[in-house]
């Protein structure tokens, strides 16, 4: 089958309800994932090749499953590009507080000690 006949597999995208705490956890302990998550914090939705982050593109994409899977993004097709962004909204409701917990922890361990 040509290239442009081929589907994407099905994007997996959790019910809020589904989250799973340790999921959350586990996809947000990579630095990674992190950046991935900043970034998305500071702009509502980004093209998948314009992250700050230095991967491989099929590494790139293991994180994204990852942090698809656990509910911390959400994925959208247009043509041939795959956009993401940020569950905040979903995450605050199943976790209230979590993500912020999560980031404002990860970036004090970023800052040179005084």
């Amino acid at each position: 089958m040509p290239r442009s006949q081929r589907r994407r597999p099905t994007l997996i995208h959790p019910e809020p309800n589904e989250f799973d705490v340790l999921d959350i956890l586990h996809a947000l302990s990579d630095p990674t994932r992190m950046t991935i998550v900043q970034t998305l914090r500071a702009a509502p939705e980004r093209a998948c090749g314009t992250f700050p982050v230095d991967v491989a593109p099929s590494t790139l994409t293991h994180h994204f499953r990852v942090l698809r899977e656990a509910g911390v993004i959400r994925q959208r097709e247009d043509g041939n590009r795959r956009w993401t962004a940020l569950r905040g909204e979903d995450l605050e409701t199943r976790f209230p507080h979590l993500l912020d917990a999560i980031v404002t922890a990860y970036e004090s361990g970023l800052a040179p000690p005084r």
